[in-house]
């Protein structure tokens, strides 16, 4: 088990659990800034934690719908979705608003418990970044740490 998920798990029972694994995948991943949404009772992406990012950012993200933007579409494929630069994707799939965070390569990780996305685990950097299969892996495991977290919040 990788160090990351070790420090997760002692996290899942503390009253600061969501801030404290944000800060720790950060950590752990070489990344600037990040969110934790989850998925809530109207179906769509409500903001749990977040480091790094503007607050006039912070307001447009607090709800997200499924479908829109990189965690919208992480939420709706149940798959990662990554840029290696926010500022000039032109792939669709990120909104002119997430340019406003200043970031550069980002990706947005469903957090699956078995096959249910209950949330999204957004990181990214001020300068371009691909993320590698192993990143990917990893930031898929400790969303899936999460993801039992959801569920029992």
């Amino acid at each position: 088990m990788s160090p990351l998920l070790i420090q997760l798990e002692s996290l899942s029972g503390t009253g600061e659990r969501w801030n404290s694994a944000l800060r720790a995948i950060l950590q752990h991943t070489a990344t600037e800034s990040g969110t934790i949404h989850l998925i809530g009772s109207d179906g769509q992406l409500h903001l749990e934690t977040s480091e790094g990012i503007p607050p006039f950012v912070l307001d447009k993200v607090r709800v997200v719908p499924i479908g829109k933007g990189m965690a919208g579409l992480a939420a709706e494929r149940g798959e990662p979705v990554s840029t290696c630069n926010i500022q000039t994707d032109s792939s669709g799939d990120v909104r002119p608003g997430a340019r406003a965070t200043g970031m550069e390569g980002a990706i947005a990780l469903p957090m699956l418990d078995g096959d249910r996305v209950t949330g999204v685990l957004g990181v990214a950097n001020r300068s371009e970044r691909n993320f590698t299969d192993s990143e990917q892996e990893l930031l898929l495991e400790a969303g899936r740490t999460l993801a039992t977290w959801a569920a029992t919040r």
